[in-house]
């Protein structure tokens, strides 16, 4: 029997809406109907009909711009101001999926390289690889469920998501859009269920291609039990890496490691996390980004002047009070932060020297807290950087070309930044994890690609 759960503002935990939750009755037939549309091939969306629904999907997008980002701020706690930036790239990246739809083409094979293959003319083309599942994490309710659901309409995929049930209100308005911009309904469903409910969901064989950004516990047990056949793709976070240099601007440094570290409370997969400065700098690093930390305006989320906004539920904040407080019982020397701020809040924190083996050093904090540490020699900082068993993007600050090709060469991470943080991010670049960090490649056109196969004609003239 389906329920009704609400939907609270993280930051005030007041109800801001209600959302239906799907039985497994329901759905088994919306998984039935999306693979019966797959199957009568005749049925296809054509490309120019997909172009005209996502071009209009976007303009609506425009026209509701500043609801979009109030919600984004009222149900994921993102600052407002972040929030109009999220709502701005998820419209781009509706507008990116129109323009990877011409990049859609296959290839001439050569036959003749061999007598075997002489008299004949071969090409492939790119078709949708089958119904495609998505799930999805709550800090960026919006943009995440676009780099998911859009390139399933693109390739035309019938696709079936499940929000964050912390987030879910911003992909029902972004497929509520979809509808409305002429997408047939049974080409895309949101969904709202329980975690058991949603595993028998995805490890269904009706499922052509299952996508999931969220925690690796999760991803990586999901991936175990796929049907044969089943392709995916899989975001899950790290502990980002940031090298300094011994010639590094520490002044023009310094905001953009605050921004990477406390954009969203630290809540995003490529935070900021571990800074390694040379033993001579560290403290005036930290000492730095602490004057930084303290100076920003932690709150409700839809003040437009808020820069942190809280953490997505009270339990995280009993979270990160507990790693904070074990490493500073280790030695960890607490420059800022260090407290929570109310139920929902905790103060942007910066520790130095944190304990090898304490969990702000192992594991991905996912809060609002900077760790810098001491470090011998740039050596000794790449060998501490790639110690952990995941890896995502990485850092480096330097004014010389050969220490920041020694970085990218050095560090163990899928994008490494040149003086700038390791948050960085556009949305037609490829975006993954290494290691316990993900699978496959995300970013729009990748992600096409991935809900894409291959099919060859073979002609014998």
């Amino acid at each position: 029997m389906s329920k009704t759960v609400e939907v609270v503002n993280p930051y005030s935990l007041e109800r801001i809406g209600t959302v239906e939750t799907s039985t497994w009755e329901q759905i088994d037939a919306m998984l039935d109907t999306a693979h019966g549309l797959y199957r009568r091939r005749g049925a296809w969306l054509p490309a120019y009909q997909r172009i005209e629904i996502l071009k209009k999907t976007a303009r609506l997008m425009e026209a509701r711009f500043d609801e979009l980002a109030l919600l984004i701020a009222s149900e994921g706690g993102k600052p407002l101001v972040d929030a109009r930036v999220e709502v701005k790239r998820a419209i781009d990246g509706v507008e990116l999926c129109v323009h990877e739809i011409g990049q859609m083409a296959g290839k001439e094979i050569p036959m003749d390289l061999t007598t075997a293959g002489a008299g004949r003319i071969a090409f492939t083309q790119r078709e949708p690889i089958g119904v495609v599942v998505a799930a999805s994490a709550f800090n960026h309710p919006l943009n995440l469920i676009v780099h998911q659901v859009a390139p399933a309409v693109a390739t035309g995929c019938p696709v079936i998501v499940k929000p964050a049930m912390d987030t879910p209100l911003s992909c029902q308005a972004f497929v509520a859009m979809l509808h409305e911009a002429g997408l047939p309904q049974d080409w895309c469903r949101p969904v709202v269920c329980s975690n058991e409910v949603a595993e028998q969901m995805i490890t269904d064989a009706r499922v052509g291609f299952f996508s999931f950004i969220g925690s690796a516990r999760v991803g990586w047990m999901l991936r175990s039990k796929l049907a044969p056949g089943t392709r995916c793709a899989l975001e899950h976070g790290g502990a980002a890496p940031v090298i300094v240099g011994e010639d590094a601007d520490i002044d023009a440094m310094i905001p953009a490691l605050a921004k990477g570290g406390f954009y969203h409370s630290g809540q995003v997969c490529v935070s900021v996390q571990r800074v390694f400065a040379p033993a001579a700098k560290a403290e005036e690093i930290a000492q730095k980004l602490a004057e930084t930390a303290k100076a920003l305006k932690v709150g409700d989320a839809t003040d437009p002047a808020t820069e942190c906004g809280p953490l997505i539920r009270p339990g995280e904040v009993d979270r990160v009070e507990e790693w904070v407080q074990e490493a500073v019982d280790g030695g960890a020397k607490l420059l800022s932060g260090g407290k929570r701020l109310g139920e929902t809040t905790y103060a942007p924190t910066v520790l130095l020297d944190p304990p090898a083996d304490a969990r702000v050093s192992q594991l991905e904090i996912f809060g609002p807290v900077i760790c810098v540490y001491s470090t011998a020699g740039i050596e000794d900082a790449f060998e501490t950087a790639n110690s952990l068993p995941f890896a995502f993007q990485a850092a480096v600050f330097t004014k010389s070309l050969d220490t920041a090709m020694q970085a990218v060469r050095q560090l163990d991470a899928t994008a490494v930044m040149v003086n700038d943080h390791t948050a960085f991010r556009v949305d037609w670049m490829p975006f993954a994890g290494r290691r316990q960090s993900g699978y496959n490649t995300g970013g729009i056109g990748y992600t096409m690609h991935d809900m894409t196969q291959d099919k060859m004609a073979v002609i014998k003239l």
